[in-house]
């Protein structure tokens, strides 16, 4: 079968994580995603990870997480000569992404208006901190940044004042992921109108407010602000309890569930019959548990509530996470088998779900700099002279 994206050519000069995150899921999924770097500046992530040795050659983990299945392009848009490459590439482009200050393409000649007009079909993708448009706008940021802006970091912690941002760069994998279906949907919308692409504009604070709906909802409503409550929940059939070894993350949300929670646990007094029943006897019923999760090992408790359909986890490290077969028979983390390459064995996630007939997969292996600069200029049409020429320039490394 065809892959889900197989035909579409995606021009990609985004950097760090939200951008390139957003073509790399469209690259597992068929597209032919050309990454465009400065010779002279490339992605910052190259030079970003876990291991030295790689960040100093420009292969970093922070940018290889999603760098696959992606062609490289080394250009000076600076130069006149870097832009007229770039607009003959978005010739034959099908989408174009980018991730700088709104405005800066605009200045280059490489705004959406101007190329809209060189490639009517063009869906032109913009990310930023803040959009493109508003009295923030010109404000640059990062993931962390953007969660202390939103309220996010406010709401997290554990009462003591002090906030906290979430272990995982959330807005920024999830700017990624609503960039990449802003983009499929622009993409089955031009099928629907003749043809005619379109700008998309995503703001990460936007995204991090999507990610806080719920919470917003109740603000906007009451005027109830969310407060720092840890790993504590209105209910106390859901929240974190110690057991006689490590902590358990106990999920009994409904009613249904806390009545099986407490009939497992041989407590059928604590049984309520609705929830605002649970609300009032919330200190009860934590201490109560308290009690009864300290007796036995998390692991036992997991085990014995899993197996009455009561959600429960104990808390697990990233690399016990991964090593449990569940992860293994799902296919998410898939591994390069390249012995050319000097990350030969490199294993990354690709996408959170799956296609019974075009399901993701990795093909290329992170590529070094402008790997691919000749071969696709050559593809535009420029000759072999042409090309050194531009070389010799600093326009391509």
């Amino acid at each position: 079968m065809s892959k889900a994206f197989e035909g579409i050519r995606v021009v990609d000069t985004t950097h760090v994580l939200a951008g390139p995150f957003a073509s790399y899921q469209m690259a597992v999924l068929g597209a032919e995603v050309i990454k465009v770097e400065s010779p002279s500046d490339p992605d910052q992530a190259r030079m970003q990870g876990s291991d030295r040795a790689l960040n100093d050659i420009g292969m970093g983990t922070a940018f290889m997480a999603q760098a696959s299945n992606k062609k490289t392009v080394a250009l000076d848009l600076t130069s006149a000569e870097g832009r007229e490459a770039m607009k003959r590439l978005i010739a034959t482009a099908d989408v174009f992404v980018e991730n700088y200050r709104p405005g800066a393409f605009d200045e280059l000649g490489l705004g959406y208006d101007e190329l809209s007009k060189l490639n009517p079909k063009l869906i032109y993708c913009s990310i930023s901190a803040f959009g493109s448009n508003g009295p923030r706008r010109e404000q640059t940021a990062y993931d962390n940044v953007i969660q202390a802006f939103s309220g996010m970091m406010a709401m997290t912690g554990h009462g003591d004042g002090r906030p906290l941002k979430s272990g995982a760069p959330v807005v920024d994998y999830a700017t990624g992921t609503s960039a990449a279906y802003a983009i499929a949907t622009a993409l089955f919308q031009r099928e629907r109108n003749g043809g005619k692409g379109q700008f998309i504009d995503v703001s990460m604070l936007e995204v991090a407010l999507i990610l806080t709906s719920s919470h917003l909802t109740g603000l906007l409503w009451n005027g109830k602000h969310p407060e720092q409550k840890g790993n504590t929940f209105p209910f106390a059939t859901i929240g974190c309890y110690q057991a006689s070894d490590v902590p358990l993350m106990i999920g009994a949300s409904n009613l249904v569930q806390q009545r099986r929670l407490w009939t497992a646990l041989g407590r059928e007094d604590m049984i309520k019959t609705d929830n605002n029943q649970r609300l009032d006897a919330h200190a009860e019923e934590a201490e109560v548990l308290r009690q009864i999760i300290s007796t036995m090992s998390a692991d036992y408790w997991e085990k014995f509530l899993q197996t009455r359909r009561i959600p429960a986890a104990r808390i697990r490290r990233l690399e016990e996470a991964i090593a449990d077969e569940q992860v293994a028979c799902r296919q998410v983390l898939q591994q390069h088998t390249n012995s050319s390459s000097v990350v030969d064995g490199l294993t990354v996630p690709v996408a959170a779900f799956n296609l019974s007939d075009s399901p993701p997969q990795i093909t290329l292996v992170p590529q070094p700099v402008g790997a691919q600069s000749v071969e696709i200029l050559a593809e535009l049409g420029y000759g072999q002279q042409e090309i050194e020429a531009l070389r010799a320039a600093g326009v391509i490394n």
